[in-house]
């Protein structure tokens, strides 16, 4: 019988910690080994994750090094700015996964710009479904997860961009997050008094950290430059993203933009173009691994018009990573991870 593979996984407080939990435990090759986070070291998994019976007596450890350096994989789910300091600390490690933005980006500028802090280089970009990616992920020991917003502006538009059928310097990104997006430390604008029945932008007239992420990725297919105005929103819903792409189009046609996304996913396993008139829907996609995509032109305004939805917990975080580790250790890309969602 085969040794399975152990696991830590960092920061396993917050919810994509969480789930990265729920799904190793439900993982044929893994083992989950330490479970470090900071602030809720002493307690018990039960305590932070009531959900996972399975772990609920387990121990959550301080995080220390020389415990990491026991795993073979290790995910690293932390506040943006402090995986880097602890990865330099880990570089006899077999794989490491980071869930945060420390290593998305290829250059120090928009490091500073949209984060600021001590710029860290770049690793391999974690978005399998992008023309080359499993390749590169197959061959990495160091993986960067991307963004939740960035994973459906990109899986939404990459397959345009590539064919030509949009112009590359007119796309209009609104989308809308769920409250779980913002991580699960306490803020008066995500008291539940806050956001019931109301949606709010933020971060709004290009400052959204997702930017540079987004349009780094569309370069590597695009003919043009790329450049988004991107508009984020708070929903009034725990997890899913919904993305409203829209693009000046190069005079092609509905048939023309549908065909193009459902040749680039066909044989994906986790991206569904769905079917002529049928929509995305968030709840449709929660507690998979899942994105669905529509499209059609709007020939008054000459606009291509996409919409996107995912779970931003788990295509957008926790699943993806896994997907990325499954690749990255020449697993079936699909071990331990849904397609099908939950409902209702």
């Amino acid at each position: 019988m085969r040794m399975k593979l152990s696991a830590a996984v960092v920061g396993a407080s917050g919810y994509a910690g969480g789930e990265l939990l729920r799904i190793l435990s439900g993982h044929p090759e893994f083992e989950i080994a330490a479970i470090t986070a900071k602030q809720s070291a002493g307690m018990v998994v039960g305590q932070i994750h009531p959900q996972l019976s399975l772990l609920a007596s387990r121990i959550i450890e301080p995080t220390t090094t020389s415990r990491l350096k026991e795993a073979d994989v290790i995910f690293l789910a932390l506040p943006h700015g402090e995986s880097a300091i602890l990865a330099s600390e880990l570089e006899d490690c077999r794989l490491i996964v980071d869930l945060g933005a420390d290593f998305r980006l290829g250059k120090n500028t928009d490091w500073q710009k949209y984060y600021g802090g001590t710029y860290a280089g770049q690793w391999t970009y974690g978005l399998p479904e992008l023309p080359g990616a499993r390749e590169q992920i197959a061959a990495s020991s160091r993986i960067a997860n991307p963004g939740c917003y960035a994973t459906s502006v990109v899986l939404g538009l990459a397959p345009l961009l590539s064919a030509g059928l949009i112009s590359a310097d007119d796309i209009v990104v609104v989308a809308a997050s769920g409250t779980s997006g913002a991580g699960r430390a306490l803020k008066p604008n995500l008291l539940a008094s806050e956001v019931m029945g109301s949606m709010s932008t933020y971060k709004v007239g290009g400052t959204h950290q997702h930017t540079p992420e987004i349009e780094q990725a569309l370069n590597r297919v695009a003919t043009g430059s790329v450049k988004i105005s991107f508009t984020p929103l708070l929903a009034p819903m725990p997890r899913g993203i919904i993305a409203t792409l829209t693009a000046r189009t190069n005079g092609s046609t509905t048939a023309e933009i549908r065909g193009a996304l459902a040749d680039a996913y066909a044989n994906e396993p986790f991206v569904h173009v769905l079917p002529d008139g049928t929509w995305p829907s968030t709840s449709a996609t929660y507690g998979s691994n899942s994105v669905q995509i529509q499209a059609v032109v709007d020939e008054h305004a000459g606009r291509a018009i996409i919409t996107v939805t995912l779970d931003n917990l788990i295509k957008g975080a926790a699943g993806q990573a896994i997907q990325n580790a499954n690749i990255a250790l020449g697993f079936f890309e699909t071990l331990a991870l849904s397609v099908d969602g939950i409902a209702p």
